[in-house]
C-alpha cells in the first residue's frame, strides 16, 4: 500500500518529534476496565480505559489519570484537546437506545472542558477520528446489519452527514478510528478481529484480519501505534501499544519498515 503522509504529518508538524521517539510501549498501571483507544502527541500517549482516562510519557510512565463516566471509548487529539466517544446508554440496540456524546478534555491536565451531544450515532458512540477539522464518530452495530456507519460533525459538533461503509458485518460495529496515510483505519472486534481500510470518502480499500480494536493512531513517519490489552480477574486491566506499518497483503503488520 502506498504510504502518503498527510494527516499524521500535519498533526505533528509543529513539534520536533522524531520517529525514533515512538516505540513499543506498555502503559504503567492497572485499571478497572479494559482499554478502548489511544492517541498521541510529541510528549505523551493518551489511553482510554473505559472508566479511567490516562496520560503517560512516550515510555509509558504514568503522568496523570482521572476517573471518567462509563463508557468512555476511543479518542483522538486535536488543538491540544482530547475528544472521546462516550455512550451512556445501550450499545448495539436495534431500536437505538443509545445516549451518544463526545467529551472534551484538556490534553495537558485531563481537565474536562466540554460535552457535545452526538445523538445521531444510533447504536452508541464508541470511536472517533478527525480529518480537516471535522470529527467522525463510529460505534455499535446490531447482529445481522451488513454496513457500518460513520457520522460526520463540524468543528462545533453540528451534524453534517452519515456515511455508509459497505464493509459487511463486523462484531459490535467499529471500535477505533484514525485517519492517516490518506486512509481511514477502523479496528473491529470479532474472531478473528478485523481491520477495515477505506479511502477518505469511506470507499472500501480492504478488509483484513488484524487486531487494532483497542486503539490505532498514525505517527508522523507513516508508521502506527496499535494497542492491545489484557484483563485479569482481581488484578485489573493493562494496556500496551506496538509499532505497526502498512502492508499491501495484511493491511497492517507489526514491526518496523
Amino acid at each position: 500500500m502506498k504510504t502518503i503522509i498527510t494527516f499524521a504529518a500535519a498533526l505533528f508538524a509543529v513539534s520536533s518529534v522524531h520517529a525514533q521517539d515512538f516505540r513499543n510501549v506498555t502503559c504503567e498501571g492497572t485499571y478497572p476496565h479494559h482499554l478502548q483507544g489511544i492517541c498521541a502527541d510529541k510528549e505523551a500517549i493518551y489511553w482510554s480505559f473505559t472508566t479511567t482516562l490516562v496520560k503517560t510519557d512516550l515510555n509509558g510512565t504514568l503522568l496523570k489519570k482521572v476517573p471518567v463516566a462509563n463508557h468512555h471509548g476511543d479518542l483522538c487529539l486535536h488543538d491540544a484537546k482530547l475528544f472521546v466517544a462516550v455512550n451512556l446508554g445501550k450499545f448495539n440496540d436495534p431500536k437505538g437506545n443509545a445516549d451518544s456524546w463526545v467529551y472534551v478534555y484538556e490534553a495537558a491536565t485531563l481537565k474536562e472542558l466540554a460535552r457535545h451531544k452526538v445523538q445521531e450515532v444510533f447504536h452508541g458512540a464508541g470511536g472517533i477520528g478527525i480529518r480537516n477539522d471535522h470529527f467522525f464518530v463510529v460505534g455499535g452495530l446490531p447482529d445481522g446489519v451488513k454496513e457500518n456507519s460513520v457520522y460526520e460533525y463540524d468543528a462545533k459538533f453540528q451534524f453534517l452527514k452519515k456515511h455508509v461503509i459497505t464493509s459487511g458485518h463486523t462484531h459490535l460495529g467499529i471500535q477505533t478510528a484514525t485517519f492517516a496515510n490518506d486512509r481511514w483505519w477502523f479496528g473491529c472486534y470479532g474472531d478473528p478481529k478485523i481491520l477495515l481500510v477505506t479511502d477518505a470518502e469511506f470507499q472500501m480499500k480492504g478488509r483484513y484480519e488484524f487486531d487494532c480494536s483497542l486503539g490505532i493512531v498514525g505517527l508522523p513517519d507513516g508508521r502506527f501505534l496499535s494497542a492491545s490489552g489484557q484483563c485479569e480477574k482481581d488484578k485489573g486491566c493493562t494496556g500496551s501499544a506496538r509499532i505497526a506499518v502498512a502492508d499491501v497483503k495484511t493491511g497492517l503488520r507489526f514491526g518496523e519498515k
